[in-house]
């Protein structure tokens, strides 16, 4: 009897291990099922799927062929898929024509009105890259090359009491020397008065570019407004108009969440800060006629050009 207990505590035993061996091997099984899940998933790609012809690259340098009607060719940067194209040329929906010759530049385009000798705007992307360069100002101001008609000259500035200013500024074409140099064409430039030229429109621009460090890019829109219906005020031989006011719309698109930010300036003497000026895009939108950011999804245009808030933006100290 003792040896055949034996032999049945045996077979029991046996069989209770194999059980274990069964339940350990299935919770293994589930464990490396679990984590290979896992790895697939974050492997896979995740990023909505979007038509070909629409996806761009953020630029590390811009290829223009001169004199081309076609917009800048793009070369691969840092990989960041993107849908929007063009998002620094804004459409003309105002009932008053205006004259307009489209001009692509290395660093920006430019919409240039040959009655007014002025841009209507000037439209560019700054990369956060682009911060880098060490390109210094030519200060070489001259005619642009490519203007079909009419330029302002620099003698129609000598004693009239504005400043060459900067739509484009030459702080944001560092990274290129002849981005530098275009900067400084006529039709980048606007008869502006000097408070302005060298206080909020001037510490606005290096705002602009600290938003680019931080957010990696900015869409930058802005220009003269001129009231072609009211008498418009001229400097030089060559006519030169003075605009009332200027604007400015920066967009950061690539974020999780885009935003945006428009400007109003009074072309006068002001000691006031630049944040003071902030409106909605949709305000300068009715104050210019154009239509800014057109290629954003229709949701996200409407959100970014509603509404603003100080609160988004991080400002200098």
């Amino acid at each position: 009897m003792g040896k055949r207990k034996k032999r049945k505590k045996s077979s029991r035993g046996g069989f209770r291990a194999l059980v274990w061996v069964f339940l350990f091997a299935a919770f293994v099984s589930f464990v490396l099922y679990g984590v290979w899940q896992v790895l697939q998933y974050k492997g896979a790609d995740t990023s909505i799927a979007m038509p070909k012809g629409n996806v761009l690259h953020l630029q590390e340098h811009r290829v223009v062929e001169k004199g081309s009607e076609n917009r800048s060719v793009a070369t691969p940067k840092r990989g960041i898929r993107h849908p929007y194209k063009n998002l620094e040329v804004p459409r003309n929906v105002s009932t008053q024509k205006r004259k307009e010759q489209l001009i692509e530049h290395t660093g920006y385009t430019v919409s240039y009105n040959a009655d007014w000798r002025i841009p209507n705007w000037v439209g560019y992307e700054l990369l956060r890259s682009e911060l880098e360069g060490g390109v210094k100002r030519s200060d070489n101001f001259m005619p642009d090359p490519q203007v079909k008609k009419k330029s302002a000259e620099n003698s129609d500035y000598r004693r009239s009491g504005f400043d060459r200013g900067h739509m484009a500024p030459a702080g944001d074409m560092t990274w290129d020397k002849q981005a530098m140099q275009e900067s400084f064409y006529f039709s980048n430039i606007c008869p502006q008065n000097p408070s302005l030229n060298s206080g909020a429109w001037r510490l606005l621009e290096e705002q602009i570019r600290l938003w680019a460090k931080k957010d990696s890019a900015v869409v930058v829109v802005c220009g003269p407004i001129v009231n072609p219906s009211r008498k418009m005020k001229k400097i030089g031989k060559n006519g030169v108009v003075v605009p009332s006011s200027f604007f400015k719309v920066v967009l950061v698109p690539y974020g999780d969440r885009p935003k945006g930010i428009g400007f109003l300036f009074k072309n006068s003497d002001t000691s006031k800060p630049f944040r003071e000026f902030a409106v909605s895009i949709d305000s300068v939108e009715s104050v210019t006629g154009l239509d800014f950011f057109a290629p954003l999804p229709d949701t996200v245009e409407l959100r970014v050009e509603a509404s603003f808030s100080l609160d988004d933006w991080s400002w200098r100290r």
